[in-house]
């Protein structure tokens, strides 16, 4: 297919993710202190759309902490930068099965499996403008752990979503994830100007080779508005690829952890870095407001304490 190449580009900063990547940089935030900051330094360098999980702020591992998260938004909405704000649903589904031989009873230190009410019940006391909404169930990265989002469960998460006025951001892993949210905006749960997210190179979903990639992008629909990433050093090069193919810009500390060879990047680096790229291939990078009225999306008060 022609390139279609965007000309109005929105950057989204992933801050910390839930990866083991809590002791692989100091840079990497942990309290709802440090990642309200690093996303405020991120939105000053550029981004439009800040994207958060919670750590535990001792140990640095993932959590779900509802007064973690409304910190973390608090602080954010606090401060006089103004940038959207989008919070991970991914948390909640993960299964760590047992060894090859014998995969019952389950690993209970690394199994996290919730109903879709707690899922998003930080989403429903927060009201960001979007959180994510992963479309699928994948073998991902260890040996052992499922990533599980049945249909059933997306089903549930997507029409709260909805119902709460917050705007999914599809996560599509693979094409069969694509598929699925057709789906769902298919059967009203999403609405049709969907915002899909594809995330390239995570294993074992779709590899980040251009050839992929452009199948995912030819699987968008032309009424839904798409970013893409990949990892690691692929990181920045992905950034010039979505735009080339017409969409916009994810860059962070959750999928790559370095600046240059042997050089440990923060947030507010890569972000600049990824306006650098996207400036000198002629594309404009758009800011909030501009985010707001491109997807819809309503600036609100989150629920009272």
């Amino acid at each position: 297919m022609p390139l279609s190449m965007n000309r109005e580009v929105f950057i989204t900063a992933a801050v910390t993710g839930s990866g083991g990547t809590q002791d692989r940089s100091p840079h990497v935030p942990r309290s709802p202190k440090q990642i309200a900051e690093s996303a405020i330094a991120a939105a000053k360098a550029g981004a439009a759309i800040v994207h958060c999980h919670v750590r535990d702020p001792e140990t640095g591992a993932p959590s779900r902490d509802l007064g973690l998260y409304r910190e973390v938004t608090d602080r954010i909405r606090d401060s006089e930068t103004d940038v959207v704000l989008n919070l991970t649903a991914g948390m909640g589904g993960d299964i760590v099965f047992g060894d090859t031989e014998n995969p019952f009873p389950v690993n209970a230190a690394g199994t996290d499996m919730i109903g879709a009410t707690e899922r998003v019940a930080h989403v429903a006391e927060c009201l960001p403008e979007i959180c994510t909404l992963d479309c699928g169930t994948m073998n991902f990265a260890e040996a052992d752990y499922v990533m599980t989002n049945t249909p059933g469960m997306l089903r549930a998460m997507g029409q709260m979503m909805t119902d709460l006025g917050v705007k999914a951001e599809i996560e599509a892993f693979d094409t069969g994830h694509l598929w699925f949210a057709k789906q769902l905006v298919a059967e009203g749960i999403l609405e049709p100007d969907a915002l899909v997210q594809l995330c390239m190179g995570v294993p074992w979903g779709a590899p980040n080779d251009l050839n992929t990639f452009m199948a995912m992008v030819n699987n968008v629909p032309d009424t839904w508005t798409f970013s893409a990433f990949s990892l690691g050093r692929d990181q920045m090069a992905y950034a010039a690829a979505a735009v080339l193919a017409g969409g916009n810009v994810r860059v962070g500390l959750e999928d790559n952890l370095w600046l240059e060879k042997g050089v440990l990047a923060e947030n507010w680096q890569l972000v600049e870095r990824a306006n650098t790229v996207v400036s000198n291939m002629g594309a404009r990078v758009i800011g909030p407001d501009e985010v707001r009225a491109k997807l819809g999306l309503t600036k609100r008060a989150p629920v009272a304490k």
